[in-house]
């Protein structure tokens, strides 16, 4: 008998405003009442018909009327092709008939091996499907559906990140894949008490959102919070994860970031060890880490993975750095406009010599670097890598040099900016070094109205506005404020790895043990002589 195959792709011709405006909703619960066969097709076409890549492939599945919904950007063409052809051209006996959702699923795992093939029942779920990349099979005269996932699976190889790059280390990093995201989390915590939950965040994007952490070590009642604060989230879309760093922070006026975002799956993994717990949106390489504290932002993974007093003294030199990339231009200017006695008589002397046919006061003159600077930085970004570098590196040098041979800046006023700049890099979370290099400003300007002193002062209220931040309820400066002596082994150095027995306590982790070995690696000492 020969095949009854009959195939016609329709396109609605409906034009309403109704019909442009509808909006998938999330899928709910199974309804009671299952959905017709014209019902769908209904729902299917006026929700999908004017969208030109929304197909409906008419045809018969044995003997009976059927119809093939899917998007034809969001499903392999070619398995397509093979689906509806190997259906629409089954040989059957002829008392063989589907009339049950039963019978219709065994020909389709017949078929295909039951492979990413659901079950639908509801005009909602049916959308989310096709949205998701799945053709939706519907047949006459059965009032369920079945839906085969045929995403496309298109996605950037893993490599290594381009914002957070270690010496000694993994390289590889996250991709806009949530799916590849959490297998490289998985591959390094070979743990079933590792969860993940999803959240669709956003009414018209859709946006799948993870929220990981692991069971038994991380404290349930942060967990629920992060689970809260996500769950009340009702935003029209969202692209990347600083939507969703807005959207959960404790306090949004504040120059410092309360989420730690990372590119790099061995960070992650570190952290989800230690306690805290990540979030991971589709679409994006950049995940966040909660709660953060202030300390978070000097630590990254290479650190555990050098030598510790190699690592200790690398941390250090971050600390140090943050406070000249902060503190430097106010300092230039409050010394020179109020404090010149500070400075030794001939150091002086150098410097008003310098400055003697520079027409500005040392504010304008550090302010003038200081913005230049900031375009130049942001324009060696936004520009094509190939000229990016030449802009930022030829330009600060050739327009510094020329400014100063004009008598518009002196030299040393180079030299501030320029070291200024060089330890605001150093800072391996983006998001950190731009609260710094925005909080110089108001440093500058206290400066240049109250000396050092306005410097002080500016410096008291920023330590003050710290130790008022919280995230997720941890205070933003533990454990150095409020002080927890167990946990300074990882705050400005780093101490021996198997010294380093308990997780952090300020994160009231349900396990906070671990290292559990309690000997010295070392070996033991010969009585009266060397090592054994």
């Amino acid at each position: 008998m020969p095949p009854l195959i009959t195939i016609r792709k329709l396109k609605s011709k409906i034009k309403g405003k109704e019909e442009r405006g509808t909006c998938v909703e999330e899928p709910q619960e199974a309804s009671s009442e299952n959905i017709t066969f014209e019902t769908l097709h209904k729902a299917l076409m006026t929700s999908f018909g004017t969208s030109a890549d929304f197909c409906a492939v008419e045809g018969k599945i044995v003997r009976k009327e059927a119809y093939f919904y899917y998007l034809e950007t969001m499903v392999d063409s070619k398995s397509v092709t093979e689906t509806t052809a190997r259906l629409l051209s089954i040989h059957l006996e002829d008392d063989t008939t589907i009339n049950t959702i039963e019978e219709l699923g065994a020909l389709i795992k017949e078929s295909f091996g039951g492979a990413n093939i659901h079950l639908l029942k509801t005009p909602e779920k049916v959308s989310w499907a096709i949205l998701n990349g799945s053709i939706v099979i519907s047949v006459r005269g059965i009032a369920q559906t079945i839906a085969i996932n045929m995403m496309i699976d298109e996605k950037r190889a893993v490599t290594e990140p381009s914002t957070q790059t270690v010496v000694r280390g993994p390289k590889d990093g996250f991709i806009e894949s949530l799916a590849t995201n959490v297998s490289l989390i998985r591959r390094r915590i070979r743990n079933p008490n590792l969860q993940f939950e999803e959240f669709i965040i956003g009414d018209d994007s859709r946006t799948s959102v993870y929220l990981g952490f692991i069971r038994g070590i991380a404290n349930e009642s942060i967990v629920e919070e992060v689970r809260n604060r996500l769950k009340k989230i009702h935003v029209s879309a969202v692209f990347e994860s600083g939507n969703i760093e807005e959207m959960i922070e404790d306090k949004t006026f504040t120059f410092f970031p309360l989420t730690l975002n990372a590119e790099r799956p061995d960070t992650v993994a570190a952290n989800l060890m230690e306690g805290k717990m990540v979030i991971l949106i589709d679409g994006t390489p950049f995940c966040l880490l909660v709660p953060a504290v202030f300390v978070n932002f000097f630590e990254i993974s290479e650190d555990y993975y050098q030598p510790f007093l190699l690592g200790s003294f690398i941390r250090i030199i971050r600390y140090l750095s943050f406070m000249i990339a902060l503190l430097t231009p106010s300092i230039y200017v409050g010394v020179l406009t109020f404090h010149q006695e500070l400075l030794p008589t001939n150091f002086l002397l150098s410097v008003i010599a310098q400055r003697e046919g520079v027409p500005f006061p040392a504010v304008v003159e550090v302010f003038l670097m200081e913005i230049t600077f900031e375009i130049l930085r942001e324009a060696g970004v936004r520009m094509p890598k190939a000229v990016g570098q030449m802009v930022s590196i030829v330009g600060a040098l050739v327009i510094g040099q020329a400014a100063a041979e004009a008598g518009i800046i002196s030299n040393i006023m180079i030299i501030v900016v320029s070291i200024t700049a060089i330890a605001n890099f150093v800072s391996p979370t983006y998001s950190f070094a731009a609260a710094s290099r925005l909080l110089r400003f108001i440093f500058i300007i206290a400066a240049s109205i109250l000396g050092l002193y306005g410097v002080l002062l500016v410096l008291i209220f920023m330590v003050a506005h710290l130790s008022s931040l919280r995230s997720f309820g941890v205070p933003y400066l533990a454990p150095i404020a409020p002080f927890i002596v167990e946990d300074q082994g990882d705050v400005f150095v780093r101490a021996p790895f198997w010294a380093m027995k308990k997780r952090p306590k300020y994160l009231r982790t349900e396990n906070n043990v671990k290292v559990y070995s309690d000997v010295n690696p070392s070996p033991p000492q010969a009585e009266g002589g060397p090592n054994k």
